[in-house]
C-alpha cells in the first residue's frame, strides 16, 4: 500500500494533469496554429485517434520523469529540468524536421512551463 501511494498515485495524478494540460494547449489553444502551418507545408496535421494515444503514452511516461527527476532535486530544479528534457528536445527535433511553427513557442513555452511546474508540485507533494 505505501509503494502505491508513494509511487503509483503520483505518476498517475501527474500523467493525468499532463495530459489534461496537453489537451488544453494543443487541441483547445493551439491546434489552428498547427493545422495552418502543416497546410502551408503541403502536409496534414496528425490527429487521428492514434495520435492522441501516443501522445497520452507520452504524456505518462513525461509523468514518470518528473517523478524520478523529483526524488533527486527541489521543486524548481525538477520542473525546469523535467520540462528542459520533455519540451526543449522535443521543440529542437520539430525545428530540425521542419514542422515547428514558431509563433506557438510565445504561448507554448510559458504553458508548458506551468505543465512541468505543477506536474513537479504533484510529484513532490504526492509521495512525501
Amino acid at each position: 500500500m505505501n509503494y502505491l501511494n508513494k509511487i503509483v498515485v503520483p505518476v498517475l495524478l501527474t500523467g493525468v494533469w499532463v495530459n489534461l494540460s496537453e489537451f488544453v494547449r494543443n487541441e483547445l489553444l493551439l491546434k489552428s496554429y498547427w493545422v495552418e502551418h502543416y497546410q502551408q507545408l503541403g502536409m496534414l496535421f496528425p490527429s487521428k485517434p492514434v495520435n492522441g494515444a501516443v501522445w497520452a503514452i507520452w504524456g505518462f511516461l513525461f509523468a514518470t520523469v518528473i517523478f524520478i527527476i523529483s526524488r533527486k532535486f527541489n521543486l524548481i530544479q525538477t520542473a525546469l529540468l523535467s520540462w528542459s528534457v520533455a519540451f526543449v528536445l522535443m521543440w529542437i527535433v520539430f525545428w530540425n524536421m521542419g514542422v515547428l511553427p514558431g509563433g506557438i513557442l510565445y504561448f507554448a513555452i510559458p504553458l508548458s512551463l506551468f505543465e512541468a511546474f505543477v506536474g513537479a508540485y504533484i510529484c513532490k507533494r504526492m509521495s512525501r
